[in-house]
């Protein structure tokens, strides 16, 4: 005696193989841009009351904002980035940040 089934052939089952990559949480950089607005002197203001930077590292800062356009200020996790960014438009900085190369 034979029982009625299926009268199909087992269907194969492609199975994609996927990796999982893992990326480290790269920090980001925190960016200001020059502006025809703020005095150098209100910059390093800034760059000390928000990051705590000393004269010297302020100031440096703030000459390469002035002759390059912009100055890397700060390299964070990505919280951090955006509090700073946040901080620096408060006072009236241009401020951007993107993911670190």
């Amino acid at each position: 005696m034979r029982l009625a089934g299926p009268s199909s052939a087992p269907v194969e089952e492609r199975v994609t193989e996927v990796q999982d990559v893992v990326d480290p949480d790269r920090p980001w950089d925190v960016i200001v841009w020059d502006d025809p607005v703020n005095l150098m002197s209100y910059v390093v203001f800034v760059f000390r009351r928000v990051f705590g930077f000393s004269e010297d590292v302020a100031r440096k800062l703030m000459l390469e904002v002035h002759r390059q356009g912009k100055a890397l200020v700060a390299s964070e996790p990505r919280e951090q980035a955006e509090l700073y960014v946040q901080q620096l438009h408060g006072y009236g900085l241009q401020a951007t940040m993107q993911r670190s190369s």
